[in-house]
């Protein structure tokens, strides 16, 4: 098959899957588009009904920009992007590298619950060392203050990310699969549903630190503290975590010096960063003005 027509036909079947999602044609645990919202309308009624900040808009600031992003970060980006990461499969499989070139080990060997568990904890950590360097990378971090850029969180501020991050995050998080040989867990979509739910609460504008099990999720309270205006001396970031708030305390990354939720927003220099949806799409590749 030539590279035209993978392109042709990834691209097709991803547009095919999105409008059957729509339509309520495929399994509804598999469901992401619907699932979506579901979580996000969810978490946006737990918002409503026990607001941490309580002068805070319903309507927040950037509220309707935030919420195209999920959906242009979710679908159309992915309709957009499907077919290149396909060619890029088949031109890997061309030269002898596939799924399994890296694995430390089979996870089909065991049982569900572990498969579930390890590519959880696995995907999570690539992620955290990821953000790492989205923060770190000065290249990497004009796409990642798109990010940042948001002065009143909420629910919808978790998918508010620069296009980029999608191109950086889906090979590495690629990479995790492959460590785990190239096998992803028949009950994915479990883990996919439970980190967009875990990233949605830490961006809500809800208090909740899950007890003792602050130390092991990451929450709204240590998250809020990623986005804060100032950071401690000396730190590119604190609180990196996605899903899980371990690496950060494993790590000594973790900075949580209360809970009373009146933290600025954003970073030195965010004025200057465009408000409008088509400018961020292309923020990031002009050398910043001094």
């Amino acid at each position: 098959m030539d590279s035209f027509n993978i392109f042709i036909n990834s691209l097709w079947g991803t547009i095919n899957w999105t409008i059957d999602s729509i339509l309520f044609q495929v399994p509804w645990y598999t469901n992401y588009f619907w699932g979506l919202i579901v979580i996000s309308l969810s978490v946006w009624c737990f918002e409503l009904l026990f607001p941490w900040r309580k002068e805070q808009k319903l309507f927040r600031k950037d509220f309707w920009l935030d919420g195209f992003y999920m959906f242009f970060n979710f679908f159309l980006f992915s309709i957009a992007i499907s077919g290149i990461y396909e060619l890029l499969q088949h031109f890997f499989d061309s030269i002898g590298i596939n799924p399994k070139s890296f694995a430390l080990v089979n996870l089909s060997d065991f049982p569900m619950a572990i498969q579930l568990l390890v590519f959880f904890v696995i995907l999570d950590f690539v992620q955290w060392v990821t953000h790492i360097l989205l923060h770190k990378i000065p290249l990497l971090w004009q796409f990642h203050k798109i990010h940042h850029s948001v002065k009143e969180m909420g629910f919808a501020a978790h998918l508010r990310y620069h296009w980029m991050e999608n191109i950086l995050y889906k090979p590495l998080k690629t990479f995790g699969v492959m460590l785990l040989g190239g096998f992803e867990p028949e009950q994915a979509y479990i883990v996919h549903f439970v980190a967009i739910t875990i990233g949605h609460l830490n961006h809500a504008n809800i208090k909740l630190s899950w007890g003792p099990l602050k130390y092991l999720l990451n929450n709204p309270i240590m998250h809020l503290y990623h986005h804060a205006y100032a950071l401690p001396k000396g730190k590119i970031g604190v609180n990196f975590g996605i899903s899980l708030s371990l690496w950060d305390y494993l790590f000594n990354t973790h900075h949580v010096p209360d809970s009373d939720g009146s933290v600025k927003l954003g970073f030195p220099g965010d004025e200057k960063l465009p408000s409008s949806f088509l400018k961020q799409l292309m923020y990031g590749f002009k050398k910043p003005n001094k």
